[in-house]
């Protein structure tokens, strides 16, 4: 607690905000973090092809470097699923050493965007497909989890990806554990569930005791009691190595302190350096905005986040990072929203985090290695479901079809595919929402009299404008009197501007009397002696 304390007043004198109100708050909200963070640091390390101990390096430097520097108030980060094949094909390539040099460079880029004030690109996500990415790693969480809640714990821990690595999938994956069931880990499972659910109900919850203890961190002892109990008394029945959480365990603090390796600086001049990091840096940087989006939408307060300094923030993580032998950072939203359900207020929670990773790996892997992951698969089960509530379904549902639509296409393409995939599909569908109603908006045509028709533009007509102005223009009847009414119109497309000349070019012909008022942008050329402009 001194350590923690500590550290969290150098975090408040580095610039850092918290409340000394909701430090209990945020202390709890650490350590539920750090024990969902724990397994995925080190199964994302091992999808990566990388050292474990890299993945947990990653995941201290977010809780610990990156914190002191973003401006997010309840994000956490660390290394991302989503990266992991990216990072594994980066590896296999360069070697680890010359792959950690392109993460540094990554961070530089990263800190240039920052203050290049690319941080506006989040704001530009509709919340339809943000609200899509939370219940779909909800849904992806859960079904993750259900073969590590059963006892079957072949595929890795933060494997988010629908096809896997060793060529199953999220469905065959939860085939093979329906055939394979662990009465130990089921009960465990069980059990877990109970205290998670029990420690919210109103008759439990408001006794001091139970504000006091998380209910995960309950979960994870309770699971660790079982383990010890029965490598006691019956061995036979314990569960095997595979069942259980695989921290690298080290004898000394001076092999502790060598699994910190630097980058390889002999590839300084590799082109491929220099390639794979701004790769890296395009996609971890959009991943991070993406949870940022996600996160401030899932804060109780609904506090912003500075974005360019997010950025920034982030690209100090990976400079850090790369130096000490980690995998590359984002913000996470499977930890971001667990510190939300765990009830964390401040930057505190999450920096509690990344201090318990450092101070526990280092001083306890041997009780750590005891934690079954059917302890923690329970606990990501809860957070899954809070993320997928039926409730939001039926909002998003009762809001139209065109924010319930990109929604849904979201939640399916994260599942099937991957999240920067799931999101650019629901963007898609969004963008198509944008088309077709721009195609259908009439610009204020009205009919004055018969014959007589004034077609008004509006302030920004764009090229996104131009099937609806051909419909509209092909629509009027012959022998009629046309007037193109531009006097609000500021910004005039050139596309739009083209389809207004090729009408005035047949409008003789048609014997359409046509007149333009206002003057947006350089002069139409109009042609026909029946055309005028004023």
């Amino acid at each position: 607690m001194i350590l923690l304390a500590q550290a969290s007043s150098s975090l408040h004198t580095v610039g850092g905000m918290y409340d000394r109100r909701f430090l209990g708050d945020d202390i709890r909200a650490g350590i539920v973090v750090f024990l969902v963070a724990l397994p995925l640091c080190l199964g994302i390390a091992l999808a990566s092809g990388a050292p474990l101990f890299s993945g947990l390096i990653a995941g201290i430097c977010g809780g610990i470097v990156v914190t002191v520097f973003s401006g997010s108030r309840i994000g956490v980060s660390g290394p991302a699923a989503g990266l992991a094949v990216m990072v594994a094909a980066g590896i296999e390539s360069m070697g680890f050493d010359a792959y950690l040099l392109a993460v540094v460079f990554c961070g530089v880029v990263q800190l240039v965007a920052g203050f290049l004030k690319a941080g506006v690109i989040a704001h530009y996500f509709p919340s339809s497909v943000i609200k899509g990415m939370l219940a779909g790693i909800g849904v992806i969480l859960i079904l993750k989890q259900i073969p590590h809640a059963l006892g079957y714990d072949e595929s890795w821990e933060g494997e988010l990806e629908f096809f896997q690595m060793d060529g199953h999938n999220t469905f065959t994956e939860i085939g093979y554990a329906l055939s394979a069931l662990s009465p130990n880990a089921i009960l465990v499972t069980i059990v877990s569930l109970v205290i998670l659910i029990g420690w919210q109900h109103p008759a439990v919850k408001d006794k001091r005791i139970i504000r006091a203890l998380p209910a995960p961190l309950v979960v994870v002892a309770f699971g660790i009691a079982v383990t010890a109990s029965l490598a006691k008394l019956r061995p036979d029945l314990a569960p095997p190595p595979e069942h259980l959480v695989a921290v690298p365990v080290s004898s000394s603090l001076g092999e502790f302190f060598s699994h910190f390796t630097g980058p390889d600086f002999s590839q300084v001049a590799n082109i491929e350096v220099y390639t794979t990091g701004l790769v890296l840096a395009l996609i971890a940087s959009i991943e991070t905005l993406l949870c940022v989006e996600a996160t401030d939408n899932l804060d109780p307060e609904k506090r912003v986040t500075p974005t360019n300094r997010e950025l920034k923030a982030q690209g100090i993580g990976n400079v850090v990072t790369g130096l000490l032998g980690g995998l590359p950072l984002t913000q996470v939203i499977v930890r971001s929203s667990a510190n939300v359900n765990a009830g964390g207020k401040t930057r505190l929670a999450s920096f509690v985090h990344g201090v318990l990773l450092l101070v526990c790996v280092a001083s306890i892997p041997h009780v750590l290695n005891q934690m079954p992951l059917a302890s923690l698969a329970a606990i990501l089960l809860v957070i899954g479901y809070k993320l997928a509530r039926v409730s939001l379904f039926k909002q998003m549902w009762k809001e139209g079809f065109w924010q319930f639509f990109p929604f849904i296409v979201t939640i399916v393409g994260l599942v099937l595919t991957d999240l920067l995939t799931g999101i650019m599909l629901g963007m898609g569908v969004a963008v198509f929402h944008i088309l077709i109603y721009n195609y259908q908006l009439d610009f204020y045509r009205e009919e004055t009299e018969p014959g007589r028709i004034s077609i008004r533009l509006t302030e920004h007509m764009t090229f996104l404008n131009k099937a609806a102005l051909k419909r509209i223009l092909r629509e009027i009847p012959r022998g009629s009197d046309v007037t193109i009414d531009m006097t609000s119109t500021k910004i005039l497309d050139h596309d739009v501007r083209e389809i207004i000349q090729d009408f005035a070019t047949h409008a003789e012909a048609d014997g359409i009397e046509m007149k333009i008022m206002g003057n947006a942008g350089p002069k139409v050329a109009l042609t026909g002696p029946r055309s005028s402009a004023h």
